[in-house]
């Protein structure tokens, strides 16, 4: 998936924005980047360095040094919900949890067998198409509590 077609780079640029793109700001970044995508990906974090004009061994070394954040998803698989406002409204916590029962885990957890994680963020910028999961980082439009399941399913078969 390229940066030019993923709306979690344009919810990240607003929030860079907002913040001025100010070098002091990396921190607050940081969490509006695991927020939007569920862990800080090298990616998104060359990304901030660029945006930031910041080297990326600060901001690599700010990552790892506060436990708060997470460099790669836990799982070998990830199941990302959205629960931004215009998701929310549409059930995506009602996914969300169905997705908690199905699988034994919280969001936050990963499944014994280390196959999925499932996270959660605050938005995708995709709010046209709510609800929004987001499977090993394909974002999966209109869910339904039916889709959900076997979009994972067939995610980690």
């Amino acid at each position: 998936m390229s940066m030019q077609t993923d709306d979690r780079y344009n919810t990240l640029e607003k929030s860079m924005k907002k913040l001025s793109y100010e070098k002091n700001a990396l921190i607050e970044v940081l969490h509006s980047a695991q927020e939007t995508f569920g862990y800080l990906g090298i990616d998104t974090l060359k990304y901030i360095a660029k945006r930031l004009k910041l080297p990326y061994s600060k901001v690599y070394g700010v990552a790892t040094f506060y436990n708060y954040f997470r460099l790669k998803p836990k799982g070998r698989h990830n199941v990302v919900v959205c629960l931004g406002t215009a998701c929310y409204i549409k059930g995506s916590d009602k996914i969300l949890e169905k997705i908690e029962q199905r699988y034994g885990i919280k969001a936050g957890e990963t499944t014994s067998d280390e196959a999925l994680s499932i996270l959660t963020a605050r938005c995708f910028g995709s709010c046209s198409l709510a609800p929004v999961i987001v499977c090993d980082d394909v974002i999966k439009p209109k869910t339904t509590l039916e889709s959900s399941t076997l979009e994972i399913e067939e995610m980690i078969k």
